[in-house]
């Protein structure tokens, strides 16, 4: 690897881990300030578990020598003792996407899930979920090779984690949402942003971060400086997709409730950013932008079914992560440059578009309710009612978010 690609490989790495951080500013801000210190531990449990897992065995894991193989040898080497340094440059990038996969999905079960229980299953999660998709979408896997095993003239598009981060982590989300139940007073308009300058910081760490996301391949793989580089065609469509859906979601928030929110724009920038995540190198420009304002209209429309479902997404990871990446991984079957049904394609991309999405979507959902049910029958996930009610915070980990002056 040359000097250029490692320096950008690194620093594109730093941008990534910090998004963690980043979704813990943005949920901690969404949630009650007695809940926000279990907010962002969650996301900090994720970090500290996953990162530590990755080594030892699920960089193993996320590459396979066989398209239908389920995942990589764990123990093919433990721990990576027999890495190079150009191998463990790639290893801490992917690293980061791990963690934040799994951090995501927190969101859905804010306000009242144990953190024991939930490092229990961020463990297991990352283990049976994320590690072998992974190796099925970027390591060879049955999604890579699905276009190749159909005959088609292309293959299945997700460059930086549509299907593999945000399909994953949002119908994961779903799925604990289900096993965690309503939280008490679970209605519209009840549960509001406790520190919202808290969400706005979050969005914009988001942001900051997500070139490393979805241009860090360009270094990390040795592709940067080449003359087939897209880097430049990645990092303005990320710009623009965002942006643009920024403006989706405040139109129907102004058009909804008559007033465009801070929140609402923080969680359009977020909404763009996972659609555009998938399609990044192969949308043109314009593309882009109508996938941001699709994106933030839908996303903005998707959050308000979970009054109307009946499930307590607290934080809206269905409605943002799941949607906005379905939204994102199947209009690459229409505007994929080259490939797309309106752009020179046919039916193909489609096709493989809407089977890598489904099968993923599909498989964390169904793994992730196992394993929530599992640990909810056990040890338990959900707090106690009254700790929910005094706050998550103190029962918890016996710490206040803001420890305020008693006045005399």
């Amino acid at each position: 690897m040359d000097s250029g690609n490692l320096a950008w490989s690194v620093a594109a790495t730093a941008l990534v881990l910090f998004m963690t951080p980043g979704v813990a500013f943005f949920y901690g801000g969404l949630v009650k300030a007695k809940s926000v210190v279990s907010m962002m531990m969650m996301s900090f449990g994720a970090l500290g578990l996953v990162s530590v897992l990755w080594i030892l065995y699920g960089f193993n894991m996320s590459a396979v020598e066989s398209p239908w193989a389920f995942a990589g040898n764990p123990f093919s080497d433990f721990g990576l003792a027999g890495a190079d340094s150009d191998t463990l440059v790639g290893v801490a990038y992917g690293a980061t996407f791990a963690i934040i996969t799994v951090a995501l999905i927190s969101g859905a079960i804010a306000d009242r899930a144990k953190f024991g229980a939930w490092m229990i299953f961020a463990g297991l999660f990352a283990t049976l979920v994320y590690f072998p998709v992974a190796a099925w979408v970027w390591g060879g896997g049955w999604v890579y090779s699905l276009g190749e095993t159909f005959g088609f003239s292309t293959n299945v598009i997700d460059y930086a984690g549509g299907t593999a981060v945000h399909i994953n982590a949002g119908a994961a989300a779903l799925a604990l949402a289900i096993v965690l139940g309503k939280r008490i007073g679970f209605q519209k308009g009840v549960h509001k942003p406790h520190n919202v300058p808290l969400v706005l910081l979050g969005a914009a760490i988001l942001w900051f971060g997500w070139f490393g996301f979805n241009a860090g391949a360009e270094g990390t793989f040795g592709l940067l400086g080449t003359e087939d580089s897209t880097v430049g065609l990645i990092v303005i469509n990320t710009i623009g997709a965002t942006a643009a859906a920024i403006i989706g979601w405040l139109i129907i928030e102004k058009i909804k409730d008559g007033k465009a929110t801070s929140v609402g724009a923080a969680s359009g920038a977020v909404a763009g950013l996972v659609a555009i995540t998938p399609a990044c190198a192969n949308l043109t420009p314009g593309w882009s932008l109508l996938l941001g304002v699709v994106a933030g209209v839908v996303c903005a429309l998707a959050v308000e079914l979970k009054w109307k479902l009946g499930f307590d997404d607290s934080l809206d990871v269905v409605g943002v992560h799941l949607v906005g990446g379905l939204i994102g991984t199947l209009y690459l079957g229409f505007f994929a440059t080259g490939t797309g049904l309106f752009l020179g394609g046919g039916w193909e991309q489609i096709v493989l578009q809407l089977i890598a999405a489904v099968g993923v979507m599909v498989y964390s959902f169904v793994v992730a309710l196992v394993l929530g049910f599992a640990i909810e029958k056990t040890i338990g996930f959900r707090v106690k009612n009254e700790d929910e009610i005094a706050g998550v915070d103190t029962a918890v980990h016996g710490e206040e978010g803001y420890a305020l002056a008693e006045q005399a």
